[in-house]
């Protein structure tokens, strides 16, 4: 037997060498995450002290949950937990169930040339930036310039102060949000729908089955694993509002209604430079949002089968 040749790599570092290239894909991700997502965690303690930028996070004073006591007791923190909740849950009722509605409705529309028109104009809005989306309906709403106004005033009726009237602003809010995130939202729900068995639709129509009756015993129960799935995510986020929209359209005139947790720990904690307590009412809206989305995990595992977990 000829000698083995001494230049012949060994087999680990044929699998060393083999492997470094996925080592170096993932190392600027993973990176990223740790420097960005678990290194600023270490922030949450300025919740429990009595935070100082002279002293540093670990000699500040420890005043353990001060802050959480005044934010959950305060007046004013009481009405923006109150704005938080009834902005997220009216997103939810409108923003969860109408992508699916709209999925469902160009799944059915056999023209491809509509459809694909169809398409387009509600994927659009969801590539306007934020900034841009209010400017625009700054300038439509205006109460003397305003093209709505302006048309209002044509037929008869009074202008209207769309984003001084506290009555209009959840609606302002919540169905400028459906028009801009609609589109983009039913992508998931059309995927699913194409992923349904033909065969199951030619024997519903064999059996005499409607279009309504096909969506609703054939359709639904299809992409049902996947609106459950995005229905757990949704109720996860509904006091997860988010600052950036609500910050551009509040005003002095609608703050009474416009005021969450996001906007709330901004003004406490950068523009008064509050830190402890901004901090103590962000870890608290983190909080809730990590009980919703295991106690809605685990009634929807119970009710349908079907969780994240």
């Amino acid at each position: 037997m000829s000698k083995k040749n001494k230049y012949t790599p060994a087999k680990g570092n044929k699998i060393k060498n083999a492997n470094w290239q996925f080592w170096l894909i993932i190392a600027a991700p993973v990176i990223y995450a740790i420097v960005f997502a678990y290194i600023p965690m270490g922030g949450i303690l300025m919740a429990f002290k009595d935070y100082s930028p002279r002293r540093g996070i670990l000699g500040s004073e420890w005043v353990g949950l001060k802050y959480f006591q005044q934010f959950l007791t305060s007046t004013s923190s009481i009405t923006v937990i109150k704005n938080t909740l009834i902005l997220g849950v009216y997103s939810l009722l409108v923003n969860f169930p109408l992508p699916i509605l709209l999925a469902i409705g160009l799944n059915e529309l056999r023209q491809v040339k509509y459809r694909k028109f169809i398409q387009m104009i509600t994927y659009a809005p969801y590539f306007i930036s934020t900034v841009v989306l209010v400017g625009m309906m700054m300038q439509m709403m205006d109460l003397r310039t305003g093209i709505i106004n302006v048309i209002l005033r044509a037929i008869g009726f009074d202008a209207l102060n769309f984003f001084g009237d506290v009555k209009l602003f959840r609606h302002l809010y919540v169905w400028s949000g459906l028009w801009q995130t609609a589109g983009y939202s039913s992508i998931i729900f059309i995927a699913a729908l194409s992923g349904v068995s033909p065969e199951l639709q030619e024997a519903a129509i064999v059996d005499g089955a409607t279009r309504i009756q096909r969506i609703i015993h054939v359709d639904i129960p299809a992409i049902l694993p996947t609106v459950i799935t995005m229905l757990i995510f949704n109720c996860a986020s509904v006091v997860s509002i988010g600052f950036d929209k609500v910050y551009l359209m509040q005003n002095s005139l609608n703050s009474g209604v416009s005021e969450v947790i996001s906007t709330f720990v901004y003004k406490v904690g950068v523009v008064n430079s509050n830190f402890g307590f901004s901090t103590a009412a962000g870890l608290f809206q983190s909080v809730v949002s990590f009980v919703l989305l295991v106690t809605v995990n685990k009634i929807c595992k119970k009710v349908t089968e079907t969780s994240l977990w």
